[in-house]
Formats: structure tokens, C-alpha cells, sequence
């Protein structure tokens, strides 16, 4: 798109580059480029993780005290130098190590709270970031990208991260504290021991980096997959979807496509679960066989006469035990990282989008006195998609609108019309030339004042799953149930209403699907005379109904359209024929504008158009049966 969208700042991504980026990050080594992007979600949090950090540390550091403790309690107290156990030392020691072993648990259900709080903070912010950041992108965005991967991204991609947001940073540091703590402990034990049980770990901690990039990969593969399912479930069991399908009795269809990529997930996951389990095992196998290693070496080391005492044994190999735990977790860890950065990666894709349609830094409001006035100078559109070979949408197309108009735009389905009603309220953003709101380029404006003084009918009314009320008072959330009736009445639907069982408090199902197309439509409108504007846009907003819903509907709009100013898109000619000025769009360009007097007289595109809305539908004659 044109305007806002055009000359980005440096580090952004436009919206069409998306498949390109995902192409990239499917290689690119995520976690240390996106490490500072993941720390910054934790700066709100600055006080709570300090307190988490502390405990974790002092957590850790006790947690290596207890082994050193065993020493003393083997060669001091069960076997000192005397002979004799030593009771009261053996008491002491044991309450000292039950004592540790009651802060330590204290300590822990604390970080558990602290870390849970802080995690799930964060994810709820990071959720709340992504939805308001894909509400500001344009429209264009939605129209190209299925809601389902949408969905996805908030849900199943800021959801797979919780766990690395909720315990990386304690896990991270408690588990390197207890590492480094156990290893000087190893040390201060005996130093010719510690070589041998650390002997393996630079070749281990090699593999399991190569382990992270093959489950980064295959994590960005499941994720994919996982947004096709959610795609296709929206679509599927959607009422509209369920309606295709039953309609072509294609139900079957649906539930293979839905298996076939069910079972390309099933897949994923388990190669996403099986990847690196061998080297878990290994690091297992290395881990169990130290002690034994241990022991063979300590015999060595007693032939050639360096004291290795009962009690050291003990101790280290206890150390060593506390030390696998924290090991593993580590290394659990830095795979689980690798493996999130693709999810990462993802929703970080999304948040770099930059929307098509900005607003600037010094917009205006809406200057009141000329509202009402609509301009386009020499407007050209085409959509970013769009190849240069490709004629533009709209093409030097030049109009004017004055307050308290209806003008009436009209033409062959494909013509430009639509567009020209989402280019008012900047819905799309113009490839070239002005377009003009109450005097002012749309450009310069406030979104927020623009889109106040438009209301919008469409053809595709779309209604939430609530009750009428609650669908009306979207458009003016104060809403009084006076002015709810009032818009009814107006929009010849309060009788209606009356008429359910409950009343205002029905609830409408799915897209409005318990209601009428006439009903529906009648509801939108009372919904856009609530919120009372100045401009109104019809955009076909009649053209799917039957001829009774219509006439009904076409006196609604005519109530509505009085007193303000009025942009008809019209299928119907009918509908439009009182208008104050009809432009006639072909191919993206005006090619007549005048009343609908004056254009039957030019016999031109016009009168073509009501011609072929005229003329009776012609008969197929039926063949009489063969007898017999």
C-alpha cells in the first residue's frame, strides 16, 4: 500500500515479508540474537525476579552444604579418630542438616510462587502486546493471512513459551550456582577425582548443542503444522464452513484434510519428543558410571599413597549425585531455549510487522465545520500483491462530495467501487494522489477522529455471539436502553425485537445465523445510528437480501441516509436511482457521473447496466416427457 506503507525505518518488517523472514528464521540460530528481545519482557518485573534471583542463590548455595556436613558426620562422628562413635557431634550435625533441609523446601515454595507469578505475567503481556500490535495492522493483513494462523500465534506459540518464561531464569541460576558450588566442593574434596568425573563434559555439552539445532528446526515445523490445524478448524467449524460443507456434502473431505495434517503433527511431536532422548541417555550412562569410575580410581589413588579417607568418598560421590541433577537441568534447559526460539522467533515475526497504515506523530482532528466534505484528486490504488503488469484497481479517479450529498458510486462487479468506500475512512491507503476528509488529507489525520464521524454498512454484517443489546452498544458502549429503541425504531426493527421472547436480551448465535439476512442487516444499521455519524457508507448493503427484506431494509437506509452526508455502493440500480449524483465506475476509472435521468439520456455504461437489470429473466422451455 501507498503512503504509510511505503519507505520503512531501518529493523522493521512490512507485512508482505513475512514468508521470506520465516524462510530465514528456519536456519538462522535464534536464542543469542533474541536473548536481549526476551529480557526486556522481564523489565516490569525487575523487583520480583531480584527476590527470585536471591532466593535461588541462597537456595543453591545451601543446597551443596549438606554433603560437605556427611564428611564430617562419617569422619567425625560415625568413624573419628578415637574409634568410638561420637554421639553428641553425630546429633549435631544431623539437626544442623535437617535444619537446612526445611529452609531449603520454604525457599523453594517461594521461588515456585515467584516464578509462576512472574512467568505468567509475562505471557499474559506478551499476549495482550501481539493482539493490540495485529490490531493496528491493516486491513489488507487480514484479508491475505488465515484467522486461524492467527489464532495460533496468540495462543498456541505465546503458550508453548510459558514454561521457558516461568522457569528459565531460576533454573538457569540455580542450577549454574549448584554446578559451580558442587565442582568447588568436588575440588576442595580432592582435586584428582573432580578431573576424572568432569573428564566428558566439553564433549557432551557439543552434542547437546547440536541436539538444540535439530529440535529448533523441528520445533518450527510442528509450529507451522500446528497453525495449518487451527486454520483448518476455523474454517471448517465455523457456521459458514459447516454450511459449504453440508451443502456439497463434502463433510468427509473435511475430516480427511483435518487427519492428514493431525497426523503430519503426530509426527513432529514425536520426533520433537524423541529428539535427543539418545543423548539424555548418554549423559545418564556417563553420569551413572562415575561413582563406580570413582571408586576404581580412589583405589589407585591409595596404592600410591594419597589419603583418600571413608568420608571423602562419601562426600564426593554425594556431591557428584547433587551434581547430575542440576547438570541434566541445565543442559534441559539450554535445549529447551533452542527449541523455543523458534516459537520466539515467530511471535517476535509478527511483532515486527509494521502496519501498512501509520498515523503520524503531529495528525489532526477532524475539523467539524467541514465535515461532510469528501474529496479524491486524481486517486490511484492497487493492492501490494498486485504485479506491475496488472491494471491498478483505481485509476486517476477524481470526485467531489459535499455535505449533506448522496452520491452514489455504480458499475460492473471488479470495477473499484468497494474500494473507493475503504479508501474514505483509510482502510486502504491510497498508491497515489489525495484523498480528502473535511478538507483535510486522510493522511494527516487522527484515525481515532476519522473513522468517529464514518459510520459503515456493509454487505457482510457480521453480529458477535451475544444478545442484540450487547452487539448495539459495541457501536456506543453507554448506550441507554431508550437510545438502544430509539436506533431500533429508525431502523424499523424494534417491533421486531419486541416480538422475540427476549427481547433486546436475545442472544443472536453465531455471526447473527438465528437471525434473518433482513434482520441482520436492519440490527447493523440500528447499530451505525447509535453511534450517530455524520458520513455514511453503504457498501451494497442490500444487494444479498430477497426483494421484501430489501424494500424493508432500502426504507431503513433512506431513514438513516437523512440529514447526513451519504457514499452509496450499489449492485442494485434501484436503490440508488434518487440519488443526488451517480459516478459510474468501469475499470477502475469514472467514466460517467450525472443523475439517473441524465445518464438513461447518454445511453452510455449507465443505461447498459439498468437494461440488463430490467430484463425478465427468459424461460427455458421443458421439453414434454416421452411417453411411457
Amino acid at each position: 500500500m501507498g503512503g504509510g506503507g511505503r519507505g520503512g525505518r531501518g529493523g522493521r518488517v512490512s507485512s508482505s515479508d513475512v514468508a521470506a523472514q520465516r524462510a530465514a528464521n528456519a536456519e538462522a540460530p535464534r536464542i543469542p540474537h533474541l536473548l536481549p528481545r526476551i529480557a526486556e519482557l522481564f523489565q516490569p518485573h525487575r523487583g520480583a525476579l531480584a527476590v527470585t534471583i536471591t532466593l535461588v542463590l541462597v537456595s543453591a548455595g545451601l543446597s551443596v552444604l549438606p554433603p560437605l556436613l556427611t564428611q564430617r558426620a562419617f569422619d567425625e562422628g560415625l568413624f573419628p579418630p578415637g574409634g568410638e562413635p561420637n554421639v553428641p557431634v553425630l546429633l549435631q550435625l544431623v539437626g544442623l542438616m535437617l535444619l537446612l533441609w526445611v529452609i531449603s523446601a520454604g525457599l523453594g515454595i517461594a521461588q515456585t510462587w515467584l516464578t509462576a507469578t512472574v512467568g505468567n505475567a509475562v505471557m499474559a503481556r506478551l499476549r495482550v502486546r501481539l493482539f493490540e500490535h495485529l490490531q493496528r495492522m491493516e486491513l489488507a493483513f487480514f484479508t491475505r493471512t488465515k484467522t486461524g494462523v492467527i489464532q495460533s500465534r496468540l495462543q498456541n506459540d505465546v503458550g508453548g513459551v510459558a514454561s521457558v518464561l516461568s522457569n528459565t531464569v531460576s533454573s538457569v541460576i540455580g542450577n549454574t550456582v549448584t554446578v559451580l558450588a558442587a565442582l568447588v566442593a568436588m575440588l576442595l574434596l580432592s582435586w584428582q577425582l573432580t578431573l576424572v568425573a568432569v573428564i566428558l563434559l566439553p564433549a557432551l555439552i557439543a552434542a547437546q548443542q547440536r541436539v538444540g539445532q535439530v529440535r529448533a528446526r523441528i520445533a518450527t515445523k510442528t509450529q507451522e503444522s500446528l497453525s495449518d490445524m487451527t486454520a483448518i478448524t476455523q474454517e471448517a467449524l465455523s457456521v459458514s464452513g459447516i454450511m459449504l460443507a453440508k451443502s456439497f456434502f463434502r463433510q468427509q473431505a473435511e475430516v480427511e484434510r483435518y487427519r492428514a495434517e493431525n497426523d503430519t503433527q503426530r509426527g513432529l511431536q514425536v520426533q520433537l519428543q524423541m529428539s535427543g532422548q539418545w543423548f539424555f541417555a548418554m549423559v545418564n550412562v556417563f553420569l551413572s558410571v562415575i561413582p563406580a569410575v570413582i571408586y576404581l580410581v580412589a583405589a589407585f589413588l591409595l596404592q600410591a599413597d594419597v589419603a583418600v579417607t571413608a568420608g571423602t568418598l562419601v562426600a564426593f560421590t554425594t556431591v557428584q549425585a547433587r551434581l547430575t541433577f542440576p547438570l541434566l537441568g541445565l543442559m534441559r534447559v539450554a535445549l529447551d531455549l533452542q527449541t523455543s526460539g523458534a516459537l520466539f522467533a515467530r511471535i517476535f515475526e509478527y511483532l515486527d510487522l509494521t502496519p501498512a497504515i501509520t498515523e503520524r506523530d503531529d495528525a489532526r482532528d477532524v475539523e467539524a465545520s467541514q465535515v461532510g466534505r469528501i474529496r479524491f484528486e486524481h486517486v490511484t490504488f492497487r493492492y501490494p500483491d498486485a504485479g506491475d503488469d496488472q491494471r491498478p484497481t483505481l485509476d486517476d479517479v477524481s470526485f467531489d462530495v459535499e455535505p449533506g450529498q448522496f452520491v452514489a458510486f455504480v458499475g460492473p462487479s471488479g470495477a473499484g467501487k468497494t474500494t473507493i468506500s475503504y479508501l474514505i475512512p483509510r482502510l486502504h491507503e491510497a498508491s497515489g494522489g489525495r484523498v480528502l476528509f473535511a478538507g483535510d488529507d486522510v493522511r494527516e489525520l487522527r484515525q481515532g477522529s476519522l473513522i468517529e464521524h464514518v459510520g459503515i454498512v456493509s454487505q457482510e454484517t457480521y453480529l458477535f455471539h451475544a444478545t442484540i443489546a450487547e452487539n448495539l452498544r459495541y457501536a456506543k458502549p453507554g448506550a441507554t436502553d431508550a437510545e438502544l429503541e430509539a436506533a431500533c425504531r429508525a431502523a424499523s426493527i424494534h417491533d421486531t425485537i419486541a416480538g422475540f421472547p427476549d427481547g433486546y436480551d436475545t442472544v443472536v448465535g453465531e455471526r447473527g445465523y438465528r437471525l434473518s439476512g433482513g434482520e441482520k442487516q436492519r440490527i447493523a444499521i440500528a447499530r451505525v445510528l447509535l453511534k450517530d455519524p455524520p458520513v455514511l457508507i453503504l457498501d451494497e448493503a442490500t444487494s444479498a437480501l430477497d426483494s421484501v427484506s430489501e424494500r424493508v431494509v432500502q426504507q431503513a437506509l433512506d431513514s438513516a441516509a437523512r440529514g447526513r452526508t451519504t457514499v452509496a455502493i450499489a449492485h442494485r440500480l434501484s436503490t440508488v436511482a434518487g440519488a443526488d449524483v451517480i459516478h459510474v465506475i468501469d475499470r477502475g476509472r469514472i467514466v460517467e457521473s450525472g443523475r439517473h435521468d441524465e445518464l438513461l439520456a447518454l445511453g452510455g455504461v449507465y443505461a447498459r447496466l439498468v437494461a440488463e437489470q430490467s430484463t425478465d429473466v427468459v424461460r427455458v422451455p421443458v421439453e414434454p416427457r416421452p411417453a411411457g
